[in-house]
């Protein structure tokens, strides 16, 4: 190839080097922007959000049971059977509406003889034991009946108690209102991270309900598989959620 034909193809040449640099340019930028979409559209921040309240319990259960032990099954029965009829007495004059008691059916153990420990199939004694559940929304006037318990014991009648339990029946209602509130909570967090970055909070990306905290009043328990207190009238219930939110 002689001179002339090769300055001939220089300006080829160099339009197609020049085509090539834009190309590699313009591909960098392409590139480099859906870098940058991509980074935003995956910039998160996850913050934990609480909410807390004050209830009041608004149902009350309160067991308790009679028993009697006698060689005589008749005996026991007959023992047992008065027991239950003052308790209904009682009852009736506390004025607790019939349709919050529960007289189950009666329970009956054979005591049988043991010697060194086996069973010889002689029966000792027969225990009956009478067992009563009290269900009411009226919870101050069954936590006053619990309180005077011992009205019943002077009268002959040797109850055995339990603790009652103090419950309220809108949990359900409740726990939705608080977990708007627990992620509202969560959005504020949030938006005082991102205005420390220059962010802007955007969509919520993934809510994570915790468990629910129900305690007594000013109670600091926690448990990972939550706390439902029934042993107190007054409680705190306490809402945590985890939320992730999108950053513009």
């Amino acid at each position: 190839m002689n001179l002339k034909e090769r300055v001939s193809q220089l300006p080829q040449l160099l339009i197609g080097l020049v085509s090539l640099s834009v190309a590699v340019v313009a591909g960098s930028l392409i590139g480099a922007s859906a870098v940058s979409e991509f980074t935003r559209a995956n910039d998160l921040v996850q913050v934990t959000g609480s909410a807390r309240r004050e209830i009041s319990s608004d149902y009350i259960v309160w067991q308790f049971r009679v028993e009697s032990q006698n060689p005589s099954l008749q005996a026991a029965y007959k023992q047992v059977t008065a027991y239950t009829e003052k308790i209904r007495s009682y009852l009736q004059q506390q004025e607790v509406p019939e349709n919050e008691i529960v007289f189950s059916a009666l329970e009956n153990v054979a005591l049988q003889e043991n010697i060194n420990g086996r069973d010889t199939g002689r029966i000792l004694a027969y225990r009956l034991t009478q067992r009563v559940k009290i269900g009411s929304n009226n919870v101050d006037k069954i936590a006053t009946l619990v309180n005077r318990s011992n009205d019943l014991i002077n009268e002959g009648i040797p109850i055995i108690s339990d603790a009652p339990q103090y419950l309220y029946t809108d949990l359900a209602k409740l726990r939705v209102e608080m977990v708007a509130e627990a992620v509202r909570d969560a959005q504020n967090r949030a938006k005082t991270i991102a205005q420390t970055t220059g962010s802007r909070v955007g969509k919520v990306r993934n809510v994570n309900t915790g468990v629910f905290q129900i305690t007594s009043r000013f109670s600091t328990d926690v448990s990972d598989y939550g706390i439902y207190d029934t042993s107190s009238k007054e409680k705190d219930i306490t809402a945590v959620v985890s939320v992730s939110f999108g950053l513009n």
